[in-house]
C-alpha cells in the first residue's frame, strides 16, 4: 500500500525562456515524483511512455522513486514557451500518448491517488470512480481543460466535470481554470461552486499572488514565499501539490500543508529542472 501514487505521462519538453532555451523529461508525473523524492512517505509513479523514452523512467529508479510504467505507441512532447512574466506560458503538443485504463491500476493501492492529466483523454471519468472507491483522489484540472488543435493548446470546459467531480476529494485549478470551469472570475463563489459539485478541498494557485484553500466552509489565504531570483516556472504547481499531499497525509491541517506547499514551490523556482530538496530546505523557506 502506498501513501501516495502519481497517475500521469512523463513527456518530452522543449521550454523556452528569455535566457535559454532546454529539452527535458516533464509532465506531472515527472515534477511531483522529483519533488515526492525527499519526503518520508512511501510514494510511488504509473506512467505510460513510448520504449524510446524510458531512460526518464530508468532516472527516476534510480534515485529510489517506484514506477510502474505502461507502454505507449508514443511519448507526450509538449513546447513550453515562457516571456518575462513566468505566470504567462504558450504551449504546443507535437506527440500524445495512451490513455490510462481502470485495468492498468488493478494492482495498485494507494491512501491518495494524485491524477496529473496533461489533455483532456488521458484519465477517464471510469477510472476516477474506481479510484475513489479504493482511496482518495487529488487532481490537477490542467490537463481537463486543454484541447489540441493543429498542435496548439486550447482552453475548454471539462466535458464530464458535474460527473467527475463528485468522486475528486481535492482539486487543484489556477484562477484562469476555475472560471473555466464555473464561469466565474470570482476565486470564493468559484470555489463554493466547486463545492457544490462535490469537491471537498478546492486548492487555487494564484502564481506570484500566493494560492487560497477551499476546505470545510472556510477560505484559508496562503502567502508566495518569493524566490530570490526566477529562474524556471515549469512544474511549480506540481510541485505545490506535492508539498501539500505531503503534509496532508502527515497530519497537517490545510493551512500549514499549504504554507509547505508554498514555500516548496517558492524554492522551485529559483531554478531549472525539478525539485531537488529536501523537508529542511523548505522549513528553511518558510523562515525567511
Amino acid at each position: 500500500m502506498l501513501d501516495i501514487c502519481c497517475i500521469g505521462h512523463i513527456t518530452l519538453d522543449k521550454v523556452v525562456t528569455p535566457r535559454a532555451v532546454m529539452h527535458m523529461a516533464g509532465g506531472t508525473a515527472f515534477y511531483f515524483s522529483h519533488a515526492m523524492r525527499n519526503m518520508d512517505v512511501k510514494y510511488g509513479l504509473v506512467t505510460a511512455l513510448a520504449e524510446t523514452e524510458l531512460q526518464s523512467v530508468t532516472d527516476l529508479r534510480d534515485l529510489g522513486i517506484e514506477v510502474k510504467a505502461l507502454p505507449s505507441k508514443h511519448t507526450v512532447y509538449f513546447e513550453n514557451i515562457y516571456g518575462e512574466n513566468q505566470d504567462n506560458r504558450t504551449q504546443r503538443v507535437l506527440q500524445k500518448a495512451d490513455a490510462f485504463s481502470v485495468a492498468d491500476l488493478a494492482n495498485t493501492e494507494a491512501i491518495i491517488f494524485h491524477l496529473g492529466p496533461l489533455l483532456a483523454d488521458d484519465i477517464p471519468t471510469e477510472l476516477i470512480k474506481n479510484l475513489f472507491s479504493r482511496g482518495n483522489v487529488s487532481c490537477d484540472a490542467q490537463g481537463y481543460l486543454r484541447e489540441v488543435i493543429d498542435k496548439g493548446v486550447h482552453a475548454i470546459d471539462w466535458a464530464d466535470k458535474k460527473e467527475a467531480l463528485q468522486y475528486i476529494d481535492i482539486l487543484k485549478v489556477n484562477e484562469r481554470e476555475l472560471e473555466v470551469l464555473t464561469g466565474t472570475a470570482d476565486i470564493i463563489e468559484g470555489a463554493q461552486i466547486l463545492a457544490d459539485w462535490g469537491v471537498k478541498e478546492v486548492v487555487m494557485t494564484l502564481g506570484s499572488m500566493g494560492s487560497v484553500i477551499f476546505y470545510d466552509h472556510t477560505f484559508y489565504e496562503i502567502p508566495a514565499y518569493k524566490p530570490t531570483e526566477v529562474v524556471d516556472a515549469t512544474g511549480c504547481g506540481d510541485t505545490y501539490m506535492a508539498g501539500y499531499l505531503y503534509r496532508r497525509i502527515k497530519g497537517d491541517y490545510v493551512l500549514d500543508a499549504g504554507k509547505f506547499a508554498s514555500a516548496m514551490a517558492g524554492l522551485k523556482i529559483e531554478n531549472a529542472g525539478p525539485f531537488k530538496g529536501t523537508t529542511d530546505d523548505v522549513k528553511a523557506m518558510m523562515g525567511r
